[in-house]
């Protein structure tokens, strides 16, 4: 059964950002066999990078739409390694989400479920995964999530 992720995104009103290059001597995916691991994205929305640290300067609702950015890059990166094609996905497998937070602050999976409700709405049981989230006393630039991914591909 063929589903058309173009069309869904539309009915969200959803535009992807382009696929972004890597920062670093690495590459934005990996693919083995019918796996496809994304590095991780940072979260980064169309007025920049989304700054902030959870539990102190930024709310688990801000928090929540910063992962949401995340899953964003990372379906990009997956059309990018699908050669265009979303339809090739199979399935989320799994996503690894890192949080920039303060040592008391306990909301991790909250502002991961940011992302895993949007991968959810956009590729209805195929969206639903396995996952980590996880603190961070800090991650790159400052950015206030970023999450990486495992995808099966057809």
């Amino acid at each position: 059964m063929s589903h058309d992720y173009e069309a869904r995104l539309k009915e969200l009103g959803i535009t992807l950002p382009d696929a972004p290059a890597p920062a670093a001597n690495y590459v934005p995916y990996v693919i083995v066999g019918d796996l496809v691991f994304v590095s991780g994205q940072i979260s980064n929305g169309p007025d920049g990078l989304i700054l902030g640290k959870l539990g102190d300067d930024m709310d688990v609702e801000a928090g929540a739409a910063a992962a949401k950015t995340c899953a964003l890059g990372l379906v990009a990166q997956l059309k990018a390694a699908c050669d265009g094609d979303l339809s090739r996905l199979v399935r989320v497998v799994k996503l690894g989400g890192f949080v920039n937070s303060t040592p008391d602050f306990t909301q991790q999976p909250q502002v991961v479920n940011g992302a895993s409700d949007f991968l959810v709405e956009l590729f209805g049981d195929a969206g639903r995964h396995a996952r980590a989230a996880v603190s961070a006393p800090a991650l790159p630039l400052g950015v206030a999530v970023e999450i990486e991914g495992i995808f099966q591909i057809k």
